[in-house]
């Protein structure tokens, strides 16, 4: 019995714990809601807190009604999805070779692809190499840099050498080729790494914008997250204070329409992660074990 009331109040105090720690992730992001919900009246007093004071929807209005936020947010989904489905496919064509032990020269791609974890070329050779290849201002200047992540390749490789051999020999005792075994069978088992790694990769490319900052030049090339960069830099609050004053509303607040702006960014990547939910845990440990 006393064993027994001890394991409950230590699943008690663990359950607190875990929602105080879960409390601390989410109030700075309850705060950002609750000041693009907000008056500007309750912003200016400094009324708001962990919940809207006198709810408004104008900072919502102003920025859907934004055309180059619109065009920023199809932009990046279609880089979004562009990025991740081609790292995927690319990640997974030198994942499987490199599955293979007895591949030649394994050990010395291994090392190379080691090597790239811990150091790279630099900003400046890198700008060059992107210049040389006439891929400035392009969507491609986007994409091919960050291909494939090592990182995320280990993990991917792991995982395949844990696949069973004999299930590799039943297709080849079929007649299955490589690519036919790879395609049939390996990519199926694989789906919760596959997913896992998918969500980092759309996560990665939906949050960057330093390498636009370094390629792209043209505005409707911008994806979201600049436009967020540009707009809680001041460059454009002026813009949407101006167009939101011509349509005659009550005034708004920068804080409120900069908040407003976050949350329209970061909501489209979110709703994301519930699909993928059920291989998130499963794809990780998988891809970690090494049997």
């Amino acid at each position: 019995m006393k064993a027994r009331r001890d394991g409950r109040i230590f699943d008690a105090v663990n359950l607190i714990a875990l929602l105080l720690f879960v409390l601390v992730c989410l109030a700075p992001f309850l705060h950002i809601i609750s000041i693009s919900l907000s008056s500007s009246r309750s912003i200016m007093s400094g009324e708001v807190s962990l919940f809207p004071i006198e709810i408004k929807w104008d900072s919502y209005k102003q920025v859907i009604s934004d055309a180059s936020m619109i065009r920023s947010l199809g932009f990046t989904i279609l880089l979004t999805v562009l990025f991740t489905a081609l790292c995927i496919l690319m990640t997974i064509a030198a994942a499987y070779p490199l599955s293979k032990r007895n591949m030649k020269g394994r050990k010395l791609f291994m090392f190379v692809i080691m090597i790239t974890m811990f150091f790279s070329g630099g900003i400046i050779p890198e700008y060059i190499l992107v210049r040389n290849l006439h891929l400035l201002d392009s969507i491609w200047a986007l994409v091919l840099p960050g291909l494939i992540s090592p990182f995320y390749l280990i993990i991917l490789i792991t995982f395949f050498q844990n696949v069973p051999d004999s299930l590799e020999e039943s297709a080849e005792i079929d007649g299955s080729s490589h690519f036919r075994t790879l395609v049939s069978i390996i990519i199926p088992l694989s789906m919760p790494v596959l997913a896992t790694l998918s969500l980092f990769y759309a996560v990665g490319r939906w949050n960057g914008f330093t390498d636009t900052l370094m390629y792209i030049t043209s505005p409707e090339m911008y994806p979201l997250q600049l436009k967020l960069y540009q707009l809680v830099q001041n460059n454009m609050i002026s813009e949407l204070l101006q167009m939101e004053g011509a349509s005659g509303h009550a005034a708004l607040q920068p804080e409120s329409l900069k908040a407003a702006s976050v949350i329209f960014a970061t909501v489209p990547i979110l709703i994301v992660y519930p699909w993928l939910q059920r291989y998130f845990v499963s794809g990780v440990m998988l891809g970690a074990v090494k049997g």
